[in-house]
């Protein structure tokens, strides 16, 4: 079946550099049409280029949305929702394995929970996709995994996984681990169980490589396999870090092993522009709409965010869910703006910088030929706190509407 959108005021989140050349995507089209098939954008221009005016048949579905802003679906480049489920205490929270502190292999899809109410709250602010992994209790926690935000099987959601390597520095890991009688309790700690780890990875990496090129036999271990991806740099770090400190240790261990490495959180990175920007780690800025609630988060601030983007930073924005809710991503990037960011920078912090910082661009975060039709249209800016979702598709399917409700 086909699908079209008509009449929308489509921001594609392409630009003149970063948009499809070959396709000719404009960044805005201010009374546009997107077409789809098989799930994915067929087409999308203005709507004085159409033909004909489609009309809905058994083969052809017709959206008129009226003039409404149509725009990639949201994305949450940091969270938890579905691995620390709402509502449930302890039975559905799966986000730290917190006895041992280092757990590379663990994966996010085998804890996720789909049917977690937090989806539905993303699908209704038209937020179409997820980075979902372990928490920050451990040196590291395991891997993350890229998701769509509807559906009932992990396998079908699936976009990446693995997506990251979660790591963690900070009062996190010190404060869970203080009272078991073990390493690590102090950062010192935190990072040398880091840097032996890596190193072991390392070397393991190498003996297979080496194995493989000569043709000897090797044994595989399980426990490294999971490490391979990072040292080909296929997938990043994803470092928890808060305080300036925190953050110059990240990026000293990620230079002195050659690895990616996403900058989560970034608390102090407002006072620290400038060396991060020479640094060029991308940042996932948040979460600034809950409390202060430990010492290394005291100078968090919404204006983080547009200070890094302004450095010359990639940005992304989190909520972190559930430290702060899923749907409120859009008012975040909102408050973001409200405090300096620009825009449109903010609405491409949460669609197409979102999707560059989790290595899925190819699929989702703008609007064009050949990428999933992911899209979320609303009747204003969804920055603005009064604006509603008008439907939300995802793989060119409606999954939310307002009629739903």
């Amino acid at each position: 079946m086909q699908r079209y959108l008509l009449n929308g005021r489509i921001m594609t989140m392409a630009s003149e550099k970063q948009g499809n050349k070959k396709n000719k995507t404009k960044p805005l089209y201010e009374n546009g049409y997107i077409l789809i098939e098989k799930g994915k954008i067929a087409a999308i221009g203005d709507m004085g280029e159409l033909g004909h005016m489609p009309v809905k048949d058994k083969e052809t579905d017709v959206i008129d949305v009226k003039g409404r802003w149509v725009m990639p679906g949201i994305i949450e480049a940091h969270c938890h929702m579905g691995i620390t489920e709402e509502k449930k205490g302890m039975e559905g929270d799966d986000c730290n394995e917190n006895v041992e502190p280092i757990t590379p292999y663990l994966r996010a899809i085998d804890a996720i929970n789909p049917m977690d109410a937090a989806f539905d709250d993303a699908v209704r602010a038209g937020i179409t996709s997820v980075m979902v992994g372990p928490g920050s209790s451990n040196v590291v926690g395991g891997q993350f995994a890229f998701i769509k935000t509807k559906g009932r099987r992990m396998d079908d959601l699936t976009v990446l996984a693995p997506a990251a390597m979660k790591i963690a520095f900070g009062e996190n890991p010190k404060v869970n681990f203080s009272g078991q009688g073990k390493m690590p309790v102090t950062r010192m700690a935190i990072a040398g169980m880091l840097r032996e780890e890596l190193f072991k990875a390392k070397k393991y990496v190498e003996k297979k490589r080496k194995a493989e090129k000569s043709g000897d036999s090797f044994e595989e271990d399980f426990k490294y396999e999971c490490w391979i991806p990072v040292f080909e740099g296929k997938i990043p770090l994803k470092a928890h870090v808060h305080r300036v400190d925190d953050i110059f240790t990240a990026i000293r261990i990620a230079k002195e092993f050659g690895l990616k490495m996403t900058l989560d959180h970034c608390s102090e990175g407002h006072l620290i522009a400038e060396e991060l920007a020479e640094e060029g780690y991308p940042a996932i800025v948040g979460p600034d709409l809950s409390s202060r609630s430990k010492i290394e988060v005291q100078n968090m601030a919404f204006k983080t965010a547009g200070i890094l983007n302004n450095a010359g930073l990639k940005v992304a924005i989190t909520t972190d869910h559930p430290v702060s809710l899923i749907q409120s991503l859009p008012i975040c990037a909102g408050l973001c703006v409200k405090s300096g960011m620009p825009m449109d920078m903010a609405l491409r912090a949460i669609t197409l910088h979102a999707a560059q910082i989790c290595n899925v661009a190819d699929r989702v975060g703008s609007l064009e030929i050949g990428k999933d039709a992911d899209i979320a249209v609303f009747d204003g800016n969804p920055l603005e706190v009064f604006t509603q979702t008008y439907c939300t598709l995802i793989d060119g399917e409606v999954v939310w509407n307002m009629n739903m409700e």
